[in-house]
């Protein structure tokens, strides 16, 4: 029995559940997960609904409906049960729910699958009310086992109590409390009495991953199990035209190569024998349909294509119609490239399938497309698999594939395998070269002046390519507009009396995908430093300039880009000494961000000192994880235009292959980051996205202020020729 199955085994202790439709039957990654897919009934344990489970120790399983890759769900969501059900955090354990889109589906999605910064907005109230049934039927089960009045028992730090001198934990009543109706409609708190939502609690997967314990995928080991290698085209769109394996075959260790949808698959016992097996294929490719272009020429071709003006994506007042009448007109045309993932950990997954039955680990981030892609791939029905999500080691987008192409994939190296174990495997050069960018993206912004310097309208013309179209998510295009191609350059918080955006789209072979904050990470980026251009044209400073943009009804707007300025101590003073400071402001999946940076000129590019930060989610249930969030999204931002670019050279061959290449920012150019969450009672929003695109606006708004260059086309090394 290997480790994983081996744990499995032994944390399954029975529980019973109440009130649930339960998934497929399998082993499961964890203790929990298990006990719920068991529907065992001898009341060891306690499992009211569909994500909490209380153990006879006390200790409170929650299971996770959004995949963990550092962003935060464990302790988030976790958190929001603990209040509910008045528990000790120390009692309090998180685990990845199985795949089940109908028990565990994001309510904003309608299915299983974490993105768009939804997991705390969406769950929310359902897990507060998860916590808040299984607490009142503790409480039942306390009155009746001491025959008392429910109303006169209480709970707290995961102890119930009772004036006579009654008490116990939760575990002693779990038997009890299985026995209760589960209530349709349980009271929640109200936010006054909130004792650990608001606080800063520790993760709880962190000592997990500090000390080696936490189970990734790649630690998951099979018996008989093959690691499996795919060659895949060099270009996007080509093809296996023929291959040779007769030296594949010769590496020791290889055991098989078979030719697949995707590629050529290379059979091993280990790792390093598949990849020495792939390195000795020779595959001849066809790419009559492949992208032959250069990142250069794709450019030029959407830029040639932004002179039509594309379709309407939003018209205010008289649109672009009154900016060639103005008094002064300026332009800007802004390039944005391709861009990775580039997460630590790079796909993988595991499938042990008998012919008609199968398991799989896997990182997976919509487990509503995995499943049933993989069910079809095998040849089997949907309820013969059970999926188990694994912990991943980032993504940014990178695993939220709505066409499930990595599923698709381990499911054709089985099905050519036969039944078996496999693991496969990519490398971060399978990764860099393998397609699933951002978007190469560029913005053609004009806007007017008249005569006292007002704006008269505001342009923006946004070419790319839509990642919705083609797959399953067209359904939410919105008459063939794919508004995730250009979020955040409509629904403006400023007030510009007439303004247009169009949307250009563009086709081609290269498979792209949504990237950390997705549309907003260049409308961001072009709106904020094309509007500080236009405030300077107007004299005016860029803090009271925006406040005095902002409409009415933008009030979290102007509350966050207020308490920025107050944390930077913010004086109009755009240069002091050998430092400059810039300002951007953007709100994100409902999250509201503004930023400043403080930089320098160091070997001719940003040296990026400070950064302040304000961000207004709505309630904070975790400040310790939101404050986390938004230093990550600075960090990875400020890398990412500041030395990223995935290029397509001549043949359409990617150039980038690993970190050496594709840039990383590196811990000593991490600036000091303050953040200040303002105070709300609104519903929590996301923060694994927002706080990024406003830190590549702030710090480029700064560098022109120092150095008057406008860096308009991605990645500063590009722009400045560092």
């Amino acid at each position: 029995m290997t480790r994983l199955s081996r744990r499995a085994f032994v944390a399954s202790s029975a529980g019973l559940v109440i009130g649930l439709t339960l998934p497929f039957k399998a082993r499961a990654q964890s203790g929990a997960a298990a006990a719920l897919q068991s529907g065992a009934t001898d009341g060891a344990s306690f499992a009211p609904n569909a994500f909490v489970r209380v153990a006879p120790d006390d200790t409170i399983t929650v299971l996770i409906k959004h995949i963990e890759f550092g962003q935060g769900p464990f302790t988030g969501l976790a958190t929001l049960v603990a209040e509910e059900m008045d528990a000790d955090w120390s009692q309090m354990r998180a685990e990845h729910a199985p795949s089940d889109s109908e028990l565990y589906k994001n309510l904003a999605f309608g299915m299983q699958g974490t993105g768009g910064s939804t997991a705390m907005a969406n769950s929310y109230t359902q897990m507060r009310r998860a916590g808040a049934a299984a607490r009142a039927m503790l409480v039942a089960a306390a009155a009746r086992e001491w025959d008392v009045p429910e109303a006169e028992i209480t709970v707290a730090k995961g102890r119930l109590s009772h004036p006579s001198g009654q008490e116990a934990g939760f575990g002693a009543l779990a038997e009890k409390a299985a026995q209760m109706t589960p209530p349709e409609n349980p009271a929640l708190k109200s936010p006054a009495d909130f004792v650990l939502i608001g606080t800063d609690l520790p993760k709880l997967d962190t000592q997990a991953k500090s000390n080696g314990t936490a189970e990734f995928t790649m630690d998951v080991y099979r018996e008989g199990m093959q690691t499996v290698v795919v060659a895949h085209p060099p270009s996007f769109g080509a093809t296996v035209a023929r291959f040779d394996d007769a030296e594949a075959r010769t590496v020791s260790g290889v055991t098989a190569v078979r030719q697949i949808p995707q590629g050529v698959a290379v059979y091993a016992n280990s790792t390093h024998a598949a990849l020495k097996g792939r390195d000795a294929l020779t595959v001849e490719w066809d790419e009559r349909n492949a992208e032959t272009r250069s990142s250069d020429q794709i450019l030029a071709d959407y830029a040639a294509a932004a002179k039509d003006g594309g379709r309407d994506a939003e018209v205010i007042g008289n649109g672009a119609a009154g900016i060639d009448r103005s008094d002064q007109i300026l332009e800007a045309e802004f390039h944005f490239p391709y861009l990775a993932h580039a997460p630590l950990e790079p796909l993988d997954g595991v499938v042990e399938w008998s012919g008609d039955r199968a398991e799989v680990w896997m990182g997976s981030q919509f487990p509503a497309f995995d499943h049933p892609t993989m069910a079809q791939g095998l040849g089997i029905p949907p309820e013969n698999i059970s999926l188990n999500v694994m912990l991943a080691g980032g993504s940014f987008g990178r695993r939220a594939q709505d066409t499930a192409h990595f599923a698709a994939e381990l499911a054709a190296v089985a099905k050519a395998g036969g039944p078996g174990a496999y693991k496969l495997v990519w490398t971060r050069e399978d990764d860099l070269h393998g397609g699933y960018y951002r978007p190469l993206t560029i913005h053609k912004l004009r806007a007017g002046l008249d005569s006292q310097g007002q704006i008269t309208g505001w342009e923006d013309i946004v070419v790319n390519q839509s990642i919705m179209a083609g797959g399953p998510m067209a359904a939410m295009m919105q008459d063939e507009m794919d508004p995730t191609a250009y979020e955040g350059a409509t629904k403006m918080p400023y007030d510009f009396g007439n303004a247009r955006t169009g949307w250009v789209s563009q086709q081609g072979p290269v498979p792209v995908l949504w990237w950390r904050s997705v549309g907003h990470t260049h409308t961001g980026y072009a709106t904020e430093v094309f509007l500080d251009m236009l405030l300077e044209a107007q004299g005016k400073d860029p803090v009271q300039g925006r406040l005095d943009l902002l409409k009415p009804d933008a009030g979290r707007d102007r509350g966050v880009l207020e308490k920025v300025a107050q944390m930077a101590g913010w004086d109009g003073t755009l240069v002091k000494g050998d430092k400059a400071y810039g300002v951007a402001l953007h709100e994100s999946f409902q999250t509201y961000v503004a930023q400043i940076a403080e930089i320098s000129e160091q070997d001719g590019m940003p040296r990026v000192h400070r950064v302040w930060c304000a961000v207004d989610c709505g309630v904070a249930v975790n400040p310790n994880v939101i404050r986390a969030q938004m230093e990550g999204g600075i960090g990875f931002g400020l890398g990412a235009v500041l030395f990223d670019e995935i290029t397509l050279v001549e043949g359409g061959r990617v150039e980038q292959s690993n970190f050496d290449t594709y840039r990383m920012l590196r811990i000593n150019e991490m600036p000091e980051v303050e953040v200040a969450i303002i105070a709300s009672d609104a519903d929590p929003t996301g923060v694994g996205e927002p706080g990024l695109p406003p830190i590549g606006p702030a710090v480029a708004n700064a560098w022109r202020v120092l150095t008057g260059q406008t860096v308009t086309r991605l990645p500063f090394t590009r722009a400045t020729g560092a």
